[in-house]
This record gives structure tokens, C-alpha cells and sequence, in this order.
């Protein structure tokens, strides 16, 4: 019996160094969240897809993606307590046709929820339960939240980290600017966790594309490096 069980061992083994060597190269899971919650108009929800569409297919984004070996990305839009729908399931970008097909799919998204409040805490959650699904282990992990607005339904973004797992994973914002209470200061005080993370602000949703080519340029760039230690 001393022999099986040894002979098992050696195949688990075998398969488990295979399976690390097969998987690429990956500097950073990235979670997508986009705010669709009803403070969000038609014409603010296309300036935002759009936007993110361009930011991530930009020529510089693009490049600190292959340079860094490859990112895998998820996106989903939230709202409501249960208003999540997913836009990019996980996918590995490691070329330009990846990016793009990425691009197109965030920028022909359907928009799933448009009446629902602004429920921060539940799509911290549900950003959480898709990242121990994702299928490659990468350098970091990184969840992107944008909003124009601060929590107004169900728990806050404390008790999501206090009750989902959040060990190495660091949140950032990207606050559209202009909302009543501050959602900047809010974002800020709240939201942001993890050692590292920071708000990126756009002074309104015109301004989103820029706000979010800065914000993910810093973050790949940050995972590039992490990689490479």
C-alpha cells in the first residue's frame, strides 16, 4: 500500500508543478466595479462605458499591460444590494486583441439596472466572492471601484471587509466629483483598503476616461514591479 500512495503523491505533485508552469505569467488580478445605481443617467452611464473602453485600450495602457506580462480582468456593474451583472468574465489580457475584445465588450454593454440606490458594501462583496474564482494566481490582487455617490442601502464597505476575504487585496476608488454628501471624502475615510490604495477623482464624467487611464496605469505599472522583486 506504502508504494500507491507514494506513486499518488508523485503525480499530484507532478501535476500541481505543471499546472504552475503552464499558467502565464500574470502580475495582477483586476477587478472592474462600475456604479450603474440610478444617480447614474443614460447619458452619464454612456460617457462612463465608453470611457473605460478607451482608457484601457489606450496606447500606454496597452503597453504597461504586455509589459507587465499580462493582467486578468473581471468587470461587473453594481447598484442595488443584489443589482450585480457581470460584463467581462475572468480573461487574461496579454496582447492587443485581448485588450480590445475586452474594450468592445465593456462598451457594448447592455446596461442591466438603472433604478436601483448605491449599495457599496454588497459589491465589495460580490467583488471579493469573484476574485477567489479567478482561475490564475497573479503577482496582486486589485479591486477598482467607481461612483459618484456614497453608500445610501444595506451594510457599509466595513463591514465587507470585516466579513468577506480582503487578506492582500487592495481596493481603489475612482470618485466622479460633485455629489452631495462628498463622495471623494467618503471614498477616501471608507472605501479605499489595503496598504497602497488611493482615489483617483474625476471632476465629472466627461472626465472619467482620463481619471481612469491615470488610475490604471499606476496600478499595472505598481504590479509590474511587484512581479519583478
Amino acid at each position: 500500500m506504502i508504494l500507491p500512495r507514494i506513486f499518488a503523491g508523485l503525480i499530484f505533485f507532478a501535476a500541481a508543478q505543471f499546472s504552475a508552469a503552464a499558467q502565464p505569467r500574470c502580475a495582477m488580478s483586476l477587478v472592474l466595479a462600475i456604479d450603474v445605481s440610478s444617480s447614474v443617467s443614460r447619458e452619464e452611464y454612456e460617457l462612463q462605458m465608453t470611457g473605460l473602453q478607451r482608457a484601457l485600450t489606450h496606447s500606454d495602457v496597452r503597453e504597461a499591460i504586455r509589459l507587465s506580462g499580462g493582467i486578468q480582468l473581471f468587470a461587473f456593474e453594481w447598484s442595488g444590494r443584489r443589482a450585480h451583472v457581470d460584463i467581462v468574465p475572468w480573461t487574461f489580457l496579454g496582447d492587443d486583441a485581448a485588450i480590445f475584445a475586452a474594450g468592445n465588450r465593456i462598451a457594448g454593454h447592455p446596461r442591466g439596472f438603472s433604478d436601483f440606490p448605491t449599495a457599496l458594501g454588497f459589491a465589495l462583496g460580490y467583488a471579493a466572492i469573484n476574485l477567489k474564482r479567478a482561475p490564475l494566481i497573479c503577482a496582486r490582487q486589485i479591486v477598482d471601484v467607481s461612483g459618484d455617490g456614497v453608500n445610501n442601502e444595506g451594510y457599509a464597505p466595513e463591514l465587507a471587509y470585516k466579513n468577506f476575504a480582503f487578506e492582500g487585496v487592495q481596493v481603489n476608488g475612482l470618485v466622479i466629483d460633485g455629489a452631495d454628501p462628498d463622495p471623494v471624502a467618503y471614498y477616501r475615510e471608507e472605501v479605499i483598503y489595503g496598504p497602497g490604495a488611493f482615489v483617483e477623482v474625476a471632476e465629472n464624467f466627461a472626465d472619467y476616461e482620463a481619471a481612469m487611464r491615470r488610475k490604471l496605469l499606476r496600478e499595472i505599472n505598481g504590479a509590474a514591479l511587484s512581479l519583478a522583486r
